[in-house]
Parts: structure tokens; sequence; C-alpha cells
């Protein structure tokens, strides 16, 4: 009786998981695309300030804060402002050369939301839009008039599309068709059935008074953007996907990164989960549905390469000891093969014919490291886990074929 009750609630979490993600895929792929109204001749140029808080990207943050300067933006409409945590004394100088705006920290301990709240300090100007960035993004040439768009329009909390720089190694195309799958997920297909998008981390934009005023109340040294979205949540300003707008980003080569990175993330899904159990449910019956999928729904899952190595260990399983179980294979076949829909909805037919070899080389590495990382998460959350950037060129054919 107690191996059925185990059987029957496993089978009904990873069930769950599999229909969440499942529901979400194909309204990102139903979902229409909207046009934007036309931009016209006297339509406003909101002020925005870019912040990238750099720590110890001293190899990359100069070819990062240049590119900037390419925005298709009237020049005296933005600024560039690099928030220099243990930059060398030179690349100060250099950025400063530049024209680029630097505010210097120095933290004890390290964060992104220390470094966002020192900028505010001392920031004195008046602006309209925060955007933040990381120090290896770089922005397609028309971010900023799709932001400043879509500010019009009444969005004061915009997720721009991050999109892979790089697919140069089997971990950096698992890394980058991983960000085209929760980008159709969390982000189009919430939007498409009326929810928030989640943000990431970078590539956001915010009214600047609203930014300004939220990271405050934010003291995380992991997973700034979970907290960030639900205080945004609360106080009312659900977040807009702008799917046109491209940020690229320095995608993961090797295992060693691709470890140190899951590791933060993994950890502060599930202490946040944690964190704000109770809340969620909470605002779940005061109505407040954004509120919950983003604190309970999203953060109960599981990351989806453990999702998959579970339900395929489970259906296997289910074949070869079907005689001890209640539940009948193919039921978990039915499992195993909604979740692979779910994956390959969102990802562009290029993929298939130029990089899934070299993905599925990599797989097998990426989800032993995600499976070992769930025994190994203690502390993870409280410490400050730096991934160095390198890329300075963009390569990302699939990009294109996204759009198609």
């Amino acid at each position: 009786m107690l191996l059925h009750l185990i059987e029957i609630v496993l089978f009904a979490y990873l069930a769950a998981c599999v229909l969440y993600n499942l529901v979400l895929s194909v309204a990102g792929r139903l979902a229409r695309k909207k046009k934007p109204a036309p931009l016209t001749a006297d339509t406003a140029h909101a002020r925005i300030a870019i912040l990238v808080p750099a720590y110890k990207e001293d190899t990359i943050i100069l070819s990062t804060a240049r590119s900037y300067a390419q925005q298709l933006y009237p020049a005296t409409r933005f600024e560039t402002i690099v928030v220099a945590d243990s930059l060398q004394p030179a690349t100060v100088r250099q950025l400063r050369q530049d024209g680029v705006r630097v505010v210097e920290v120095s933290f004890d301990k390290s964060t992104k939301a220390k470094s966002l709240n020192a900028a505010f300090e001392q920031l004195e100007e008046e602006y309209d839009l925060a955007l933040i960035c990381d120090a290896d993004n770089v922005l397609e040439a028309s971010f900023l008039l799709k932001v400043n768009q879509a500010y019009q329009q009444g969005y004061y909390a915009i997720q721009g599309r991050r999109v892979a720089k790089n697919m140069d190694s089997p971990f950096a195309v698992l890394d980058a068709v991983n960000e085209i799958v929760a980008n159709h997920l969390y982000r189009k297909g919430a939007n498409a059935l009326g929810l928030s998008s989640s943000v990431i981390g970078s590539g956001m934009a915010f009214h600047y008074p609203l930014a300004k005023s939220i990271l405050k109340e934010i003291q995380a040294t992991g997973g700034f953007d979970k907290v960030l979205q639900l205080l945004l949540i609360e106080k009312g300003y659900p977040i807009h996907y702008l799917e046109d707008a491209c940020i690229f980003d320095e995608k993961v080569e090797n295992p060693e990164a691709f470890q140190n990175q899951r590791k933060r993330w993994v950890s502060s899904q599930f202490v946040y989960l944690r964190t704000y159990w109770g809340k969620g449910w909470q605002q779940l019956f005061k109505g407040n549905l954004n509120y919950f999928n983003l604190a309970i729904c999203q953060n109960i899952l599981l990351p989806r390469m453990i999702l998959l190595a579970g339900i395929t260990c489970c259906t296997a399983l289910a074949f070869l000891l079907q005689r001890f179980l209640w539940i009948p294979a193919w039921g978990w076949a039915v499992v195993f093969l909604l979740n692979i829909l779910s994956l390959l909805l969102p990802v562009p037919r290029l993929f298939f014919t130029r990089y899934f070899l070299t993905a599925l080389a990599g797989l097998p590495k990426a989800v032993w490291i995600m499976v070992s990382l769930m025994f190994r998460l203690k502390g993870a959350n409280n410490t400050f886990i730096h991934t160095k950037h390198t890329k300075t060129e963009i390569d990302n054919p699939l990009l294109d074929a996204a759009r198609k």
C-alpha cells in the first residue's frame, strides 16, 4: 500500500510539472504576435539609464559599454552607467575616457542588488527608465527604441528577450536552447495566458522611481530577480515580455561554469519556494494568480533537465517492473511524450538540422550535473558565485530562424 501511495504521489507531481509546461508551451505557440503601435514624429523619448553591474569583468566590460553607443536612440536621452566592483584602475580610466559614467563600489560580500542600490544612491539625475544589464550583455541596435515604445504604451516593467551570444560548444548550445525554451514558456506563454512574465536578471527595464524603490527592499545574495518580480507583482505591476527586443548573453562553455551557474539558480529556486510558500497561497486566496504563479508554481517545478531525467527513468522502470506497480506503464509513456512535446514546440527547426547532435553530445553530462547538484545545494544561495565572461562577438544563427 505504501509503495502504491509513493508511486501515485510521484506520478501526480511529475505529471503536473509536465502539464504546466505543456500548457505554457502550447499557449506560446498559439499566441498571436502583437503589432506595436506605429511610432510618430512626436513620440516621446524616455530618458534611460543603462545600469551595468560589473564584478571583476575587466575582460569584457569595455567592449560591452562601447556597444551601447551604437543604439538607434537619441544619444542625449540615454546614459550608460557601469557599477564598477573590483575592476582594475586602468579599466575604470578607460571607461571614463570612452564617455561612460562609472560608479565605483566595494563590498565585503558582493551582490548585484548591492551594486544597483549603490548606483541608485549616487545618481542624482532624473531618469524615466532603468535598464539593468549584465557585463557581458549586448543590445540589438533598436533595443532602446522598442523598450521606449512599450513604456510609452503604459508598461512599467518590461523584460526583453535574452538570447545566446555564442553557440561554440555543446554546453553553450544546451544553454542557448534552454534560454529559448524558458523564454517561450515562462515569458511568452505566460503573457499569452494573461499572466505576468518572469524576469531573468538582465535585459529588464523598469520605471526608474519604481526600480529604485523596490531594489531598496532586496538584500538577496542569489536569485535577486525572483524577489524583484514578486515585489513588482505585489505592488500591482505585471511584467510585459518584449519578444522583439533582443539582448545577447554569453553562454557557458564548459561543465565547471555550467555547474556553478546552475547551482546558484537551483538553490535560489528552492530557497524562495520555502520563503514565499505561505504568502503565495495567501495571495492566491486574495485572487492574485500572478503572485501565486511566480512564487509557488514556477519554484515548485523541477528544473527541466532533472524533470526529463526523472520521467525517463520512471518510464523505463515502469515497463521493467509493471507487475509490481499500480500505474500502467503506458501512463508513464504518455507523460514522457508530453514532456518531450513541451520542450520541442519552442525550438526552431534549424536547431535540429544544425545543432541537435551537438546538444545531444553534451546532454548526458549536463543532466548528471543537474541531478548531482540536488544533493549539494546547502548554502549556495548565500554565496556569490561569479561566472567569468570573455565573448565579444555575436554568433547565433538560431536568432533569425526563430523569427521566421
